[in-house]
């Protein structure tokens, strides 16, 4: 499914380019001095200049040659309309260069629109909630610390990643968990080991827990074995339809990830589980809520979604429903959802309309 749908949009994507690029160059031939150019075929040359960057770009970076000409495209597009709009006015205001100044605001725009998109992509915040237990958890404060779908080798290669877990070390966990995709299918070796040793100076009061992602048993698969043995080495516990006794009555349950076909339905894996506990579970795909909350799991911790990632993504997955949070907290019943955009990124290097953030999670016990 992950590849069909890969394949899908990447056709999708090479269909459009070439209409979005016809449709500037369009637009740049309407420039004055283009426009006004004795030779036809030297302006049209030139009109097709973001057709050569486009080119370029993909060289670079495929992915991200086409979040850059697309974004650019529906802003000239807005711009346009707005343009229109004023030149209805026309009789009151007269624009002598109206097409060159409409696309040099575009251009501006887009630059610091994707510039801020970038830096928000590649600096991370601290997002924190705080949760009321609706049973006696028998300590007054649990600390649990979220990191999820770094990729690591995208956006955060090992270094950095390691440097993000002595900032984690300010928090003061109690635990700590990573809710899937923590490698993907670009990670290198050094990389995997440098953030495994990231994992590894962690300080917490009770562990470091593991559950695979889509993209850690997917893509990654021809180094799973070498992942569970830096993993291990650094005293991270692989959680996989299992759980354990944390502290107090806290319960901590790693689920497999969606794709797994043997996967234990939510149902199965709390018939194994004391349910006078507080149940905190780890999965990494936010997409069997109904069947969570039903099955009565306290807290679900997920991942996966990067947030919607890019404005208006964000909308389309809720109009389509392939996921059913895509960040934030829910409470359906009384099991509370919490649903992180990520530390890191997957091939895609802007944000926008989200955050690259790990997640502090304080559960308080009630009163």
């Amino acid at each position: 499914m992950i590849i069909s749908w890969t394949i899908l949009v990447i056709s999708i994507l090479i269909i459009v380019i070439f209409p979005v690029n016809y449709y500037l160059a369009t637009r740049l031939h309407k420039i004055k001095y283009l426009k006004e150019m004795k030779n036809k075929k030297l302006s049209w040359l030139i009109s097709f200049s973001c057709l050569y960057v486009t080119l370029i770009l993909m060289l670079w970076n495929s992915t991200n040659a086409y979040i850059i000409v697309l974004h650019f495209f529906f802003i000239v597009v807005l711009g346009e309309f707005i343009y229109h709009i004023v030149c209805m006015f026309k009789k009151k205001i007269d624009f002598k260069y109206g097409q060159e100044i409409t696309l040099s605001i575009c251009l501006i725009f887009t630059i610091i629109y994707l510039g801020v998109a970038y830096y928000i992509a590649h600096n991370v915040i601290e997002t924190h909630y705080d949760i009321v237990a609706t049973k006696d958890i028998g300590v007054e404060n649990f600390r649990i610390v979220q990191i999820t779908d770094s990729h690591i080798g995208a956006t955060m290669n090992g270094d950095k990643f390691y440097n993000y877990m002595l900032d984690i070390n300010k928090t003061n966990p109690d635990i700590v968990v990573i809710t899937g995709d923590f490698v993907d299918d670009d990670t290198n070796m050094k990389d995997l080991i440098r953030a495994c040793e990231g994992l590894g100076v962690l300080k917490t009061k009770y562990g470091v827990y593991f559950v695979f992602g889509n993209h850690d048993k997917g893509y990654f698969k021809s180094k799973e074995k070498e992942l569970r043995e830096e993993l291990g080495k650094n005293n991270v516990t692989i959680l996989e339809d299992e759980g354990l006794d944390i502290v107090g009555n806290i319960y901590l349950l790693g689920r497999q990830d969606k794709q797994v076909k043997n996967r234990k339905t939510a149902q199965e894996l709390m018939n194994e589980i004391d349910k006078s506990k507080y149940i905190v579970v780890l999965d990494h795909q936010p997409n069997d809520y109904k069947n969570e909350s039903e099955s009565k799991m306290d807290l679900v911790i997920s991942g996966h979604t990067h947030g919607g990632q890019i404005f208006p993504l964000q909308i389309f997955d809720k109009m389509v429903g392939a996921n059913n949070q895509i960040y934030g907290i829910e409470t359906r019943d009384n099991t509370t959802f919490i649903v992180s955009s990520g530390i890191g990124d997957w091939a895609v290097k802007f944000k926008t309309g989200t955050v690259a953030e790990y997640v502090v999670i304080d559960i308080k016990n009630k009163s």
